[in-house]
């Protein structure tokens, strides 16, 4: 496997990456959106919603819970997770601010 050499790259341009490779695998926006819909926090019911094995969904939801974007508590023996709102929100700004570029060609050069 090849280096990334991400250190040469600015902390916007490796936040905005990691971001993107979360968000990369449609099982864990299913997730996400399970949540956002659900409005509230959600404690172990998302494998007959998902349609995934429980150690599959874990996996997802530990990258989700990694890179910020859900948090967790243990209630009994269950962890129920829920959005973190105030990094959704930073995500949000990253990812518009970067999305919202103008491009100016002069001319179509492809």
């Amino acid at each position: 496997m090849g280096i990334t050499k991400s250190e040469i790259f600015s902390e916007k341009e490796n936040k905005i990456a990691a971001l993107a490779k979360v968000l990369g695998h449609p099982a864990r926006i299913s997730i996400l959106q399970h949540i956002i819909n659900s409005q509230t926090c959600i404690c172990g019911d998302l494998v007959d919603k998902i349609g995934l094995a429980q150690p599959t969904i874990s996996q997802h939801l530990k990258e989700l819970k990694s890179i910020g974007l859900i948090k967790g508590n243990v209630e009994g023996t269950s962890v129920c997770y829920c959005i973190d709102r105030e990094n959704w929100t930073s995500m949000k700004e990253l990812l518009i601010s970067f999305l919202d570029q103008d491009i100016n060609l002069q001319s179509e050069c492809c």
